[in-house]
């Protein structure tokens, strides 16, 4: 058995049977959980500068604990100067205890750290439950040192749910202690 993360607990003790009592569910399969977490950067402008490069992938898997795949492109632009083939970004999937790991980390420490920071918005949720954020700089993850870093560079996070619709998803997230902006 592995050892649960503090969120999942958090999750399975206390937002379960808060879900559950708000929607009046009567089974605790029927409250939406996470599926997965995927971080994403694009490095167009490193695409040419292999040590940059490696570099911005050794960020997401400092940041992530994981090892990203590397994205290719899958036509050739010429007005981007890009090549069916080129490395053009990393992502990385975390599913399970990593994404647990994951969430709390950037619920407790990241979005904290980040400049002028006021809750994240409401309206990214894509309509299926599933939500969208962006983050401008790495530097507000604890893994990441200021004097390491050549260039900043944000990232994607989508954290994907099993809920049929935004509201429940949205209601998941906050349970789960996601600072939404109030309007």
């Amino acid at each position: 058995m592995t050892k649960k993360n503090r969120l999942q607990e958090h999750y399975r003790k206390t937002v379960v049977p808060a879900i559950m009592k708000i929607k009046k569910y009567t089974n605790p399969f029927q409250v939406p959980k996470l599926e997965k977490i995927v971080i994403n950067r694009g490095l167009g402008d490193a695409k040419d500068n292999a040590q940059s490069f490696a570099k911005a992938v050794e960020e997401i898997a400092l940041i992530t604990g994981q090892k990203p795949v590397v994205t290719v492109a899958k036509k050739s632009v010429a007005n981007f100067k890009l090549r069916e083939g080129n490395k053009i970004g990393a992502k990385v999937t975390l599913r399970g205890n990593n994404m647990y790991e994951f969430l709390d980390k950037l619920i407790s420490i990241a979005l904290p750290r980040v400049r002028d920071f006021q809750g994240i918005s409401p309206k990214s949720f894509d309509g299926k439950g599933n939500y969208a954020l962006g983050l401008k700089e790495q530097l507000v993850f604890p893994e990441i040192s200021y004097e390491k870093i050549d260039k900043i560079r944000g990232l994607d996070i989508v954290i994907v749910t099993s809920a049929k619709n935004n509201e429940d998803a949205k209601l998941l997230l906050e349970q789960l202690g996601l600072p939404f902006k109030s309007k």
